[in-house]
């Protein structure tokens, strides 16, 4: 579903559950990775039409800062967008919004693996969906990347 915010092109609601909260009843913080992970999960879903737990690849770095809490009565809604598109990596960026206040931004780079475990090529298909999608991203090897 795309976004009206001019940095992330994508954008998809998840649900606050009970157990997401901690004895200070707030969201909990490593939850707000598994947000991230969800919003990543369903990125590849909707834009690339790939199912991403079928792809064989590997979290290589991870980071978020936090700016503000999360309650279970929380509208939540994370953005995603990819920053870059190397030869064998995604390197992807997220935005946690509750209420129309950001809550945590951070960044997931992921490397796309052989059946041997080694690093692979991005496909080709993956590239132009990601260049015909996204509003501003490198993309290494597409025609876009070099305009």
């Amino acid at each position: 579903m795309p976004t009206n915010d001019e940095r992330y092109a994508y954008e998809t609601d998840i649900t606050v559950r009970f157990r997401d909260i901690d004895s200070m009843g707030q969201v909990h913080n490593a939850v707000f990775l598994t947000y991230a992970e969800e919003g990543r999960v369903r990125y590849f879903r909707d834009v690339l039409d790939v199912s991403l737990p079928e792809t064989n690849g590997a979290i290589v770095h991870q980071e978020i800062d936090y700016h503000a809490p999360v309650t279970l009565d929380s509208a939540l809604t994370v953005r995603y967008r990819v920053a870059r598109v190397g030869e064998t990596s995604l390197t992807m960026e997220f935005e946690v919004v509750v209420d129309d206040a950001t809550a945590a931004t951070g960044e997931v780079v992921q490397v796309l693996l052989d059946e041997d475990d080694a690093p692979r090529s991005i496909p080709t298909a993956w590239r132009d969906k990601i260049d015909d999608f996204e509003k501003s991203v490198d993309v290494v090897g597409t025609e876009s990347s070099r305009r």
